[in-house]
């Protein structure tokens, strides 16, 4: 699966939260200081950060613009990695049905995760943060941990997972 960003080595996307609560911010600047600091020492070539909101109304106007249309077709990405590897996104990309109180509208919106992190290797989507392969749950500081630990090398694609041990992972 190849994007309209295509180029050698490993790039890195982060998609954060615009509005994300106050202890998600911590997060999401932890992330990139340290996606940074990779960068830096060559353990990743390039890394973006792209803003998207809480959600996405599937059947409103939104949806039809061209940033709605990339986070969508974006999502659609993640989900056809998650099938090809036998993982799943599907808990960190829900799609509700959605009630306004102070508009009566009443919609479907696929909700975004506050922190999602998406790595290519010469220009193919290889990992998607967080999924799940059923029994684990790989979040985005764990991938970067095994970007950080691993130099950037992934020894056996088919399992790419790192666990981080609960108490760095909550710094």
């Amino acid at each position: 699966m190849t994007t309209d960003r295509d180029q050698g080595g490993i790039r890195v996307e982060l998609y954060v939260r615009s509005l994300a609560p106050r202890a998600g911010r911590r997060q999401q600047n932890s992330v990139i200081d340290r996606l940074e600091d990779l960068e830096s020492a060559g353990r990743i070539d390039e890394f973006t950060v792209d803003v998207w909101g809480r959600q996405v109304g599937l059947s409103s106007v939104s949806a039809r613009t061209g940033a709605g249309q990339f986070v969508l077709d974006r999502v659609a990405s993640f989900r056809e990695w998650a099938d090809e590897t036998g993982r799943s996104v599907a808990s960190f990309f829900e799609t509700r049905r959605v009630d306004s109180r102070v508009t009566g509208d009443k919609y479907t919106a696929l909700v975004l995760p506050s922190l999602t992190l998406a790595e290519f290797r010469d220009g193919e989507l290889a990992h998607v943060a967080p999924c799940s392969d059923g029994d684990e749950v790989t979040t985005v500081a764990d991938r970067v941990e095994a970007l950080a630990a691993n130099g950037g090398t992934i020894s056996d694609p088919a399992d790419e997972r790192t666990r981080v041990p609960a108490e760095i992972e909550e710094e």
